[in-house]
């Protein structure tokens, strides 16, 4: 090669790297730009036209032929605020729900689909020019449906416990139907997937512009396992009893396990077992301390899958400190970890209103798995402040051999000296109970893990059906709760881990309460998820916030780029007057319940402020 060709390369290579610098350099000056946050407030009524809650005279263009609910909701929405803020950190659109048991009827003997409801429902839509979240909404809450008992009354559309099919619940008012999702191939699916395509289809009869109107469409709802007593039964409880053990989930786990494995050898390697057919796997249902076992790979309970939580909440008058409280975790004597107390036990602030807070909770989980059998000494201190410590509690466990051999203790460091608790400081170390026994059955996170795959499989069985329509090219995201903002739950019960990881056309959508819409646990989770945004489903913080802290907190939400926040609101008579009782968690001036009344009050105000110099871009 001649000089001169090598001294065109070399220039021409830092010509390239020149450019390249300055189109990094470029990017870090002018990221893209942060987009209004889009709030899609939901209606505490399906359907406004045909609430008995609100007066037939006074609901307009509802009940007219070719008539729809628009009129109401922008009555509704103008009383909040303006389509955008004044600020322009904000766009008001809503949340247009679509129960989908709900939109059938009796005609003769059979169930067919109420086309007239639908048609007006669709029409809201095209009659308000506002942006709007779609809202494909069928989950275990009941909708006081007419064909709801009916398809309950069939067992292969209900969740199985290894006690049989789950019953009909309740959650404080509300009816809960146990739902299978463990098969598509059930009358319950049937009809969901009847009614989305009637929703879809009359959707795809409106104009392109209409379409366009749709920002997002969000599927089915919380979609989780279940369990007993749905209210209470969310914790550690001693009687666990979870799903599903149907027919197709242990058809599906034995084929879990085979395409995992390839051979029973390598099967039993993982298990320390001896199966010879993979027909011979049955998921883990009977607890060792209460049941015979045939195989050790029967055990099952909350903490069979190798991890328990050191957990509690603890509470310090304002008086005595102004920043979070710091708990230090040791086992035998050696520091394990520091986590702060600031999780939400809204259980706590219920026993203690005096508290004002319900950020009280904090939980560390232990992977009992990894350690050697033999009782283990766990230690709990408060660092109330740098240099004043507090031993709240001490707690011994067993871990335990598949044998039940007696434990012995394991050796003991030395542990610093810390000052006991004295009369002002309120504390509670709720996991683990002392001298409890733990047990890990490395059949059980396989389990569980094939219990995520089954809500994923689910949800993107109804996404292909939603993406066979005009609709194809229209973001879906998941309905989904987090349970880790909650230290007292049991999180293998709800099986949603793999939902809210990145997922193949389907988005990211939360459903946020308490601490995770304004604290850090939701976005220090998100930091590290993958994702690149996020809708908020639902979204309520469950006790009274400044307007500095609720700008704040819709600042965060936007900044890590929310592509919309949801939350309840009281639909609005057009002629004024009550349009009867707000949703306990809905967004109302005439609902105290969670400082609603003054959310609903800080919403409006941050509407219609200018931007805050400190906020401006």
């Amino acid at each position: 090669m001649s000089k001169i060709n090598k001294t065109r390369i070399i220039l021409v290579s830092i010509v390239i790297s020149i450019a390249a610098a300055g189109v990094y350099f470029s990017n870090q000056r002018d990221p893209e730009p942060i987009r209004p946050l889009f709030l899609a407030p939901m209606f505490n009524v399906f359907d406004p036209c045909g609430n008995p809650e609100v007066d037939p005279v006074t609901i307009g263009d509802c009940n007219r032929p070719g008539g729809s609910a628009a009129a109401l909701v922008e009555n509704t929405l103008s009383m909040l605020g303006p389509r955008v803020s004044a600020n322009g950190r904000f766009e008001l659109g809503y949340t247009l729900q679509f129960p989908l048991m709900r939109l059938f009827k009796r005609e003769n003997a059979a169930w067919v689909i109420d086309q007239p409801v639908i048609e007006r429902m669709v029409r809201t839509l095209h009659d308000n020019d506002r942006p709007v979240l779609v809202y494909l909404f069928s989950t275990h809450f009941g909708l006081n449906s007419p064909i709801e008992p009916v398809l309950a009354s069939d067992p292969s559309n209900l969740a199985v416990t290894t006690a049989g099919p789950l019953v009909r619940d309740k959650y404080y008012e509300h009816d809960i139907f146990p739902w299978t999702f463990a098969t598509t191939d059930n009358e319950l699916t049937r009809r969901r997937v009847q009614a989305i395509d009637a929703v879809v289809g009359e959707i795809c009869k409106l104009p392109k512009g209409d379409h366009d109107k749709i920002r997002a469409i969000t599927l089915l709802g919380e979609l989780h396992h279940l369990f007993p007593n749905f209210q209470g039964g969310m914790g550690f409880s001693d009687n666990y009893l979870i799903t599903d053990y149907s027919r197709a989930s242990v058809d599906g786990f034995r084929t879990f396990l085979e395409s995992r494995f390839g051979s029973t050898r390598a099967l039993n390697k993982v298990l320390d077992s001896n199966y010879k057919a993979f027909s011979e796997v049955a998921p883990p249902s009977k607890d060792i301390r209460t049941q015979p076992l045939t195989r050790f790979t029967e055990h099952i309970d909350s903490f069979a899958h190798g991890s328990l939580p050191i957990a509690g909440w603890v509470y310090l008058p304002s008086a005595r400190t102004r920043a979070v409280p710091w708990v230090r975790v040791y086992l035998n004597g050696k520091f394990l970890e520091r986590v702060p107390a600031n999780l939400s036990r809204q259980d706590v602030r219920d026993a203690n209103p005096g508290f004002g807070t319900a950020d009280v909770g904090w939980r560390f989980d232990l992977k009992f798995s990894e350690l050697t059998p033999g009782v283990h000494r766990i230690a709990v201190v408060l660092e109330e402040r740098p240099d004043h410590w507090v031993h709240v509690d001490t707690r011994d466990i067993s871990v335990m051999e598949s044998s039940q051999a007696q434990p012995r203790l394991m050796p003991q460091r030395y542990l610093l000296s810390a000052a006991s608790p004295d009369p002002t400081l309120r504390w509670s170390t709720d996991y683990p109970v002392n001298l409890s026994s733990y047990y890990y059955n490395p059949l059980v996170p396989l389990w569980h893990e094939f219990r995520n795959e089954q809500v994923v499989s689910y949800l993107r069985y109804i996404d292909q059906r939603v993406r066979r329509s005009c609709l194809k090219d229209t973001k879906t995201y998941v309905h989904q709760l987090i349970p880790f903002p909650n230290p007292s739950w049991d999180f293998n019960k709800f099986a949603v881990d793999a939902s809210l990881r990145p997922l193949p056309d389907m988005h990211l959508g939360v459903s946020l309460y308490g601490e995770a819409t304004y604290g850090d646990s939701f976005f220090d989770w998100y930091e590290e998820s993958k994702h690149k945004s996020y809708g908020v489903t639902e979204f309520h913080p469950l006790r009274s916030l400044s307007l500095d802290q609720a700008r704040q907190m819709f600042e965060k939400h936007r900044t890590r780029r929310a592509e919309f926040l949801s939350f309840f609101l009281k639909t609005q008579k057009l002629h004024g007057g009550d349009s009867g009782a707000a949703y306990q968690f809905a967004f109302d001036p005439g609902n105290p319940t969670f400082s609603s009344d003054q959310l609903h009050k800080t919403v409006k105000t941050l509407l219609n402020e200018p931007a805050p110099e400190s906020l401006k871009r």
